[in-house]
């Protein structure tokens, strides 16, 4: 027969493949019942579609088949409930609260702004770092802090590599040029790295990017969210209550729908909409204007968020170049789009200014 408690001890073993911490310290197995030769374990998440639950069911597997006669092994997921996440954030000593910084991001920005959109592929970083760049070109202190953790590309579009240095107990961000500072996680691994990490270790590190970099009197700290409103943008609301946001769409229907849901999230939240961008708004040929994706999206997205339409970005080969090349658009010799972006950097002064 086989031994529950010998299956027990086997299990206590195996670690959190993220977290490094075996799963019985922290509480995540929530039962393992023996039936004859088989073993069935019931585990708990801290979020739905974990990408490492095959890494896991694996890991569990192989540790409950050591135990002699175990011949099957059936690994069960569960997620955690808020106060269950809450006690596995002590274990790990996050408290359950944001807690308050020593310096928050209020002492060294002007003002605070997250872009956001609904899904991935309608250019949102590519604004955040033209925008970025337009509102320095305008004389603006601007730092870019890359919250995108899975799908970092601003050091590749604003042409900033290296690793920042350490002063004390804080990173120095690298800088673009004498108004510019920029922080990512692309500094610290390899572009071609994947980053397969869930809440607790997610928040830790926004944390610490709005906490422990030595941001310096900025006006603008224009923080790229993640598409959607997952872990990030939630950790950022808590951290930055004054922060505002802006909504990146393209025209079509099913993008400014999804990117309407991140705008409603602000009502759960203490972040501020101050408008909307529309990206892709139409390709232009001879002077003459064709609406691919569309046309008005972003403009009803907004009247329907009741703020302003920042500004409408065309669909154009030079902005794409600039982002592959890491020289902006926004401070190129492109005329009619170095005019576009500051034009565009000027409203984002005015509105929603305090």
């Amino acid at each position: 027969m086989v031994s529950r408690d010998a299956v027990l001890s086997a299990l206590s073993k195996v670690e959190d493949p993220e977290l490094k911490k075996p799963f019985a310290e922290l509480d995540m197995i929530q039962e393992v019942t023996v039936e004859g030769d088989s073993v069935h374990i019931d585990l708990l998440l801290t979020v739905p579609g974990c990408p490492l639950k095959d890494k896991i069911t694996s890991d569990l597997t192989e540790a409950a088949q050591s135990v002699e006669g175990v011949e099957k092994v059936d690994v069960k997921f569960s997620v955690m409930t808020d106060e269950q996440r809450e006690r596995l954030k002590a274990k790990l000593g996050h408290t359950a609260q944001m807690p308050k910084p020593s310096r928050s991001p209020g002492d060294y920005a002007r003002r605070v702004i997250c872009i956001a959109s609904g899904k991935g592929g309608v250019g949102k970083s590519t604004v955040t770092a033209n925008l970025g760049c337009a509102l320095a070109r305008r004389g603006n202190r601007v730092g870019l802090l890359d919250a995108d953790v899975y799908g970092f590309s601003i050091p590749h579009m604003v042409g900033v590599s290296g690793r920042p240095m350490a002063e004390g107990d804080q990173l120095i961000p690298m800088q673009r040029g004498e108004n510019m500072q920029v922080m990512s996680m692309g500094f610290f691994i390899d572009e071609n790295e994947p980053i397969i990490w869930r809440g607790p270790l997610l928040h830790k590190a926004i944390n610490q990017f709005l906490t422990d970099v030595k941001w310096e009197n900025l006006d603008y700290l224009l923080i790229d969210l993640p598409p959607g409103t997952g872990d990030v943008t939630i950790t950022i609301a808590h951290a930055v209550p004054s922060a505002e946001l802006i909504v990146v769409t393209t025209p079509q229907v099913t993008a400014t729908s999804v990117a309407g849901r991140v705008a409603k999230m602000t009502e759960k939240t203490d972040l501020s909409v101050i408008g909307v961008i529309e990206n892709m708004a139409y390709y232009e040929v001879n002077g003459s204007k064709d609406y691919i994706f569309g046309k008005e999206g972003g403009k009803h997205l907004a009247e329907r968020l009741e703020v302003a339409l920042l500004g409408e970005i065309p669909l154009d080969t030079a902005i794409r170049e600039g982002s592959d090349t890491g020289r902006p658009a926004a401070l190129s010799d492109h005329a009619s789009l170095s005019k576009l972006f500051d034009a565009l950097a000027a409203d984002v002064e005015k509105v929603g200014a305090r």
